[in-house]
């Protein structure tokens, strides 16, 4: 988390990080982001079901349509569909370096 917080800081982008689905929530919904980069397993709530949340939710917290891209260790057969049926727009497999992350970050911004 520190390492991927520290990488975005030092390309420009303001990060905020979170231990968990349920800190993700309370910080989402008490700042305006542009982007979550959501890891898929985290402790107390994963990232699935906080991004489902997210996705259902009626925007009076959050924004239901924020670009949510998926951090995980998964790259199984079957993975990425599971991950992008919960509502995230893309998927990164870890460890993900900058060039990763700036091409996926492309396909939703001006990099």
């Amino acid at each position: 988390l520190r390492l991927l917080t520290a990488l975005l800081l030092q390309h420009g982008i303001d990060a905020v990080g979170a231990t968990n689905g349920h800190e993700a929530l309370e910080i989402l919904a008490s700042r305006k982001f542009d982007l979550i980069l959501m890891d898929v397993q985290m402790p107390l709530m994963d990232g699935l079901q906080a991004t489902r949340i997210i996705r259902t939710h009626d925007g009076s917290r959050y924004s239901p349509d924020i670009v949510v891209i998926a951090l995980t260790a998964h790259v199984m057969r079957g993975d990425r569909e599971v991950i992008l049926s919960s509502g995230m727009n893309e998927y990164l497999a870890k460890p993900a370096d900058w060039s990763a992350i700036r091409n996926v970050l492309s396909q939703f911004f001006q990099v």
